[in-house]
């Protein structure tokens, strides 16, 4: 067999090899097989269908410059960032034509749906959409498969049953991880009780359900008391969040112990906590995981983050993507979930950035076409 067939059949399919196939290392996942028809969100189909712990390696390079749409909510926060730099990088190595269609954030649902509008009248080979709504994407993402493109799923999650793949991590396990770090740091000082203010983002994305979800039921299991006192919803950027953290020290001020919240959430109640003078009782816990987080852990600021590998899963869909346009190996499952990490002061030395987050001084890029370079 020649060898450049081996290596497409090696890495087109999800393997437990511990070395790298052409680049980064294969990826740990969850693959998650659904019965068909059956459409859930990825933790309910985590919880019922089958799922197997495997390993995603990189794809061999595409055969043709495949065009594939990229239709993310924003490019307002390093989490999105990052997303930007796994798909770009691996469009750059894979050979590939890619769009990246940023909305204006979470409050622009029109926006998005008329990007994928303009991407179905483009006739691009694939779509790769982050949902802004949970159920409110599904029918553009019908249509576009009733015109015979493949739509694929990133980071958001959403109902549809129209997708060829979810690509994205447990994201009740993104709200049960920071929990969880509260519960062992209040267990570790000898705090018998707790009061959690939630700042999870906009209330309508699948995301943000997972959160508060997760960090619900991981409060409900721990062993000391854990009363989350407030849930504020509102867009993840800057200001909108700094004003619901002071929202939320103006009502619970020095009975607070710990904020949580997203990535464009916990970044904002920096500020806030310290003009209040609580810094040095109320911490600062992030749902996941960007280069500010990380920088903002190094100072003492935030005290750990969840982290859902924002990086990786732009890689996996990416290349999943071209797998499956080129027709490589079995069947895709129905969901990959990129299983979670956890940064905090005490791995902050040795922790594998490079599958999480952009490099430092990394600036958002919109398109790549190998024709054009």
């Amino acid at each position: 067999m020649p060898v450049r067939n081996l290596q497409i059949i090696c890495c087109a399919v999800l393997l437990n090899a511990a070395s790298p196939a052409f680049g980064f290392d294969p990826i740990p996942v969850t693959a998650i097989y659904s019965p068909p028809g059956s459409y859930k969100s990825a933790d309910e189909a985590l919880a019922r269908d089958r799922a197997i712990e495997e390993k995603f390696p990189m794809a061999a390079p595409a055969s043709k410059p495949w065009k594939i749409a990229f239709l993310f909510p924003h490019l307002k926060d390093p989490y999105w960032v990052g997303c930007d730099y796994g798909v770009i990088s691996e469009a750059r190595r894979l050979g590939i034509s890619v769009d990246i269609l940023p909305s204006d954030g979470y409050d622009d649902l029109i926006g998005q749906l008329h990007a994928m509008d303009l991407a179905i009248a483009k006739k691009y080979d694939a779509i790769v959409i982050s949902p802004i709504s949970h159920t409110a994407n599904n029918s553009s993402i019908a249509r576009a498969r009733a015109r015979g493109i493949p739509v694929f799923e990133l980071a958001n999650d959403s109902t549809s049953d129209k997708l060829t793949l979810k690509v994205t991590s447990s994201l009740k396990g993104m709200g049960s991880t920071a929990m969880q770090w509260v519960i062992r740091d209040a267990t570790r000082r000898g705090l018998k009780s707790v009061n959690v203010a939630l700042l999870p983002g906009p209330a309508d994305a699948g995301w943000v359900k997972g959160e508060v979800e997760g960090s619900q039921e991981a409060a409900n299991r721990a062993p000391i008391k854990v009363r989350i006192v407030s849930i504020l919803y509102g867009d993840s950027d800057l200001v909108e969040q700094s004003r619901l953290a002071g929202q939320v020290l103006a009502e619970h001020g020095k009975k607070l112990d710990y904020i949580l919240g997203c990535t464009g959430c916990a970044p904002a109640a920096v500020l806030p906590v310290r003009m209040a003078g609580l810094e040095n009782r109320v911490s600062i816990v992030a749902y996941d995981l960007t280069r500010e987080i990380a920088d903002q852990i190094r100072k003492g600021y935030i005290k750990a983050a969840a982290d859902t590998k924002g990086v990786s899963q732009a890689r996996i869909v990416t290349d999943a993507a071209v797998n499956y346009l080129e027709g490589r190996g079995p069947k895709l499952p129905d969901t990959i979930l990129v299983r979670l990490g956890l940064l905090d002061r005490k791995n902050l030395a040795t922790y594998d950035f490079e599958s999480s987050i952009a490099p430092a001084h990394y600036d958002p890029v919109l398109s790549f076409h190998p024709d054009r370079q």
